[in-house]
C-alpha cells in the first residue's frame, strides 16, 4: 500500500513494514507540509524516504509491542522529533517517550488536529488517533473484530473501549488498523451489534471475530 487518503488538505500513507507486515502511517497536512508518523515497525530508511518532502513533527505510538517498534530507535535518531505514547505502555518502548499522551489530548500539526483515544485491552496503554473522518486504530480494531487479548478481563476491557471511545464516532469514519486492510466504522459497529446480541463463553478472549464467536 501507499497513499490511502488524498483529500483536500490531508494525505495518509500506509506501509506494511517489518517481519510481521505491520502498518506504519504517515499523515501529512498538504497545505503546510507538516507530517507525523504513527508506529515504526521496521525499515526506517523507507519511512525517512517517504518523509523527505515533508516536515516531520512527531512519532506517535499506538502501543508498545515489538512488531510496532522495531525501527523506533533508528527513526527517532534520524528525525530528531518527539516520540509520544501512553504512560501505561511508554516504559516498554525500546527508547524513552518524550511525551505522554492522555485520553482526549489534541495533537496539532499544520492544520490537522488529531485527538487521542485511550483504548486499553490489547495493551494497557493502547491508543487510537482520530481526525475528522479518519481513525488510526492500532491493534484495537480490525475488520471483523477487536485486537487480540490475553485474558477474559482484557477482552471485556477492549469491548468497553470500543463501545465508549470508538463506536461513538460517525459511521462513515474510515478505520486504518495496525495490520491488514482498512474498513468502515459503520460496518464494524453492525458486526459488533450482532455479536453482542448473542450469548458468549464468559472466558472468551484471544483472537475474536465478531461473526464467529
Amino acid at each position: 500500500m501507499a497513499i490511502v487518503v488524498n483529500k483536500e488538505n490531508i494525505q495518509i500513507e500506509c506501509y506494511a513494514l517489518g517481519a510481521f507486515g505491520t502498518n506504519s502511517y504517515i499523515i501529512t497536512d498538504l497545505e503546510t507540509g507538516n507530517s507525523i508518523v504513527v508506529d515504526a515497525p521496521g525499515d526506517a530508511p523507507k519511512i525517512r524516504e517517504q518523509l523527505k518532502h515533508t516536515k516531520p513533527k512527531y512519532i506517535l505510538m499506538t502501543h508498545n509491542h515489538m512488531d510496532h517498534t522495531g525501527a523506533l530507535a533508528e527513526l527517532k535518531s534520524s528525525l530528531n522529533v518527539p516520540v509520544a505514547a501512553h504512560a501505561a505502555d511508554a516504559g516498554r518502548l525500546p527508547i524513552p517517550a518524550d511525551m505522554q499522551l492522555t485520553d482526549g489530548k489534541a495533537i496539532t500539526f499544520g492544520n490537522i488536529r488529531l485527538t487521542v483515544r485511550h483504548t486499553p485491552g490489547h495493551t494497557p496503554g493502547s491508543l487510537c488517533f482520530y481526525t475528522e473522518g479518519y481513525l488510526i486504530s492500532g491493534d484495537t480494531l480490525f475488520p471483523g473484530g477487536p485486537g487480540k487479548t490475553g485474558s477474559p478481563s482484557d477482552f471485556r476491557q477492549i469491548v468497553e473501549s470500543l463501545q465508549r471511545k470508538i463506536f461513538v464516532l460517525p459511521d462513515d469514519t474510515q478505520v486504518f488498523p495496525g495490520h491488514g486492510d482498512h474498513t468502515i466504522l459503520g460496518k464494524e459497529k453492525q458486526a459488533f451489534e450482532a455479536f453482542a446480541a448473542r450469548s458468549h463463553d464468559p472466558n472468551l478472549c484471544g483472537d475474536v471475530l465478531w461473526s464467529k464467536s
